[in-house]
């Protein structure tokens, strides 16, 4: 049995961290990506190598992954040697003394992982960047700077700055790109797709479930050019939802009961986790997974699911192991894996409006824009808006309008709106925006003040007052060192 001619699966990961990398330690901040690198990024490049899969790399975590060839590689490694296997050893004590040793025996056995995280990111050379680009089939996407809701920027100017300077980062990291473009959130309002092709965009993914009666199989061909490729929630799913999704099986590990340093010993059932059983769950719900794809392309059709690549390994432990088995199961059970670009040579295009819609609650953007987070969005929009007016025909001091920008970047991601959305991180975003938004002004401040002398002529002057009066690059660390200025100062 197989798919019908042009029946295919399109598997997009769409991989994102917020730029944490700096900003904090323990219980949030750069924790977060040393553990999507141990447990998310590394296991991802030794199973997708020759893999027929659209991996999507938002240039924000990019731009950390990039500068772990330096010293936040050092503390990653810190952070493996002398945190996790510290607390490894000191929560399996813990659990012998309490007369728990199959949980202590579960958390020494997970004190492997990070040693393999260890080898493996030395094996690499600390180049992440450069592992995903030697990937061998595998297509790669790029988005918006920062992860910004780009239906919900206020001007031209800001939508380009996202724009031009996350693509500029990807082509110059990776050489090519072929035009697939992730939508932050799935976040789409009609119109946008005159924006991308501005930007060279030729491919994007589109949640229009809400829509009655919408074909999720067939690619919208836009008029402005762009090919919109709607995501399959029913497949979907299967895997991201938190009630009735494979990860809740009680098999499986359990992401939210932690032991005192935070370890998971135990599965969704209460009991100690036995890995060998979740192994081997997870190559069953990889049959039925495939078996679903092969009857859903049934009659043909680009079936395409797209899932947060922070999934496999993190929330779902044996994300991973799951991976691997669809990707020895398709073809045994004749489904065709192709990359979104593979899969729109073959696909049947429609021609249709396209509704406005996220991939969030609701599939609308209540979730970053809503009496609850209203605030948020109110000082992004300001942000936007003052940085905006303030840089227009400016192209010095540079030193100021270079932070300006990147700040107003910081600002505009829509992981802080999530994470209070979600109560995920305490006051760790609002903090983050506070902070961001204070460099944001004392720049502004910088702009407004006397414009930079001709450096021609005798050094010193106004220019170098206003430079030391902004705070250095350096404290954003290498966020967005691609950065477009040409989008804000250009009329």
């Amino acid at each position: 049995m197989s798919s019908r001619p042009g029946g295919a699966l399109a598997l997009v990961f769409h991989s994102h961290m917020p730029y944490v990398e700096g900003f904090g330690t323990w219980p949030f901040g750069e924790e977060w990506l040393w553990e999507a690198v141990a447990c998310v990024y590394l296991p991802l490049l030794e199973l997708l190598d020759g893999a027929p899969v659209t991996v999507g790399l938002t240039p924000v975590l990019c731009d950390q992954l990039e500068a772990m060839r330096g010293a936040p590689g050092d503390r990653y490694l810190r952070f493996l040697r002398e945190i996790r296997a510290v607390i490894h050893a000191d929560d399996a004590a813990g659990l012998e003394r309490g007369g728990e040793p199959d949980l202590a025996a579960e958390v020494r056995r997970a004190a492997g992982d990070y040693e393999l995280a260890d080898q493996a990111f030395e094996h690499r050379d600390r180049d992440l960047l450069r592992a995903f680009a030697e990937l061998d089939r595998v297509e790669l996407w790029t988005s918006a700077a920062t992860h910004a809701l780009l239906p919900m920027l206020a001007t031209d100017a800001g939508l380009r700055l996202q724009m031009a300077t996350g693509t500029a980062s990807h082509l110059r990291r990776f050489d090519e790109w072929g035009g697939g473009f992730w939508l932050p959130e799935c976040a789409y309002e009609p119109g946008l797709e005159r924006d991308l092709a501005d930007h060279g965009v030729r491919a994007f993914c589109v949640d229009q479930t809400a829509v009655p009666g919408f074909d999720h199989l067939r690619p919208v061909a836009t008029e402005a050019g762009p090919v919109a490729v709607p995501i399959d929630w029913p497949t979907v799913q299967l895997v991201w939802n938190d009630s009735e999704g494979y990860p809740v099986h009680g098999t499986y590990r359990d992401y939210h009961r932690r032991t005192v340093h935070d370890l998971k010993p135990w599965n969704n059932a209460g009991g100690p986790y036995d890995r060998e059983a979740a192994l081997a769950l997870a190559r069953e719900h990889a049959r039925d997974f495939v078996e679903r794809a092969v009857s859903r392309v049934a009659d043909g059709g680009l079936l395409c699911c797209a899932l947060d690549t922070e999934l496999l390994g993190h929330w779902w432990y044996e994300g991973p192991a799951w991976l691997a088995a669809v990707l020895e199961e398709a073809p045994r059970r004749g489904l065709d894996l192709v990359t979104v670009s593979e899969g729109l040579e073959r696909a049947e295009l429609q021609h249709t409006d396209l509704a406005p819609s996220t991939w969030g609650s609701g599939k609308d953007l209540s979730t970053w824009d809503s009496p609850g987070v209203g605030h948020i969005a109110i000082a992004a929009r300001r942000a936007e808006l003052q940085t905006v007016a303030a840089t227009a025909g400016h192209a010095r001091p540079r030193a100021a309008l270079e932070r300006a920008a990147r700040e107003l970047l910081a600002v505009q991601a829509s992981d802080w709106a999530f994470m209070a959305t979600r109560e995920l991180a305490g006051d760790y975003p609002a903090e983050r925006l506070r902070a961001h938004g204070a460099n944001l002004d004392s720049s502004l401040a910088a702009l407004r003040g006397p414009a930079e002398p001709d450096r021609s002529s005798e050094a010193g002057g106004p220019a170098d007052v206003i430079s030391a009066a902004v705070p250095p690059a350096p404290a954003l660390r290498n966020l967005a060192p691609d950065l477009d200025l040409a989008s804000l100062t250009s009329p």
